[in-house]
């Protein structure tokens, strides 16, 4: 299997990990989320789609170039690989706390452990491909904007 392959593989499993959590956050989305007291700083909820389809990208082609190394350094990717999975669950998850349960305070611990993930995930990935390493900055910035964002929302509406 070429490296083209495996990106597009990565690439239908993130989006649709992206699509599952759609299912649960687009309801609230709608009905809950403009209920509750949000910061000054909260975007628009038009930009979140195309800024997490573009990091769901991202991250598919990280995992894809990570994964096309596995002859070289099979127990370093697979190692790799196991932490980016983890890290796309509680990503999913993430949505089911906050969005699903609408509970704040939950979903603030859980984006904690995510963003450690994703950060383990950064640092495996940039000994084995330094772009694929690169392609996860963009997802901690993000992941770290939105804990501030989540434990605003938590703090304004407890």
């Amino acid at each position: 299997m070429n490296k083209f392959v495996k990106i597009a593989i990565a690439l239908i499993v993130c989006l649709a990990v992206g699509y599952s959590a759609s299912l649960v956050t687009r309801p609230s989305v709608a009905e809950w989320y403009p209920t509750i007291e949000k910061p000054f700083f909260n975007p628009p909820n038009w930009i979140f789609m195309p800024v997490w389809t573009l990091l769901y990208i991202l991250m598919a082609i990280a995992a894809g170039l990570v994964w096309d190394k596995i002859k070289e350094q099979n127990e370093e990717v697979k190692k790799a690989l196991g932490f980016f999975i983890i890290q796309l669950t509680l990503n999913t998850i993430w949505s089911y706390l906050f969005f699903g349960l609408k509970n704040p305070m939950l979903a603030l611990i859980e984006i904690a452990l995510l963003w450690l993930m994703i950060y383990e995930t950064y640092l495996k990935f940039i000994k084995i491909n330094k772009t694929a390493g690169y392609l996860l900055i963009p997802y901690l910035a993000w992941v770290g904007f939105a804990a501030i964002l989540n434990a605003s929302i938590w703090w304004l509406n407890k």
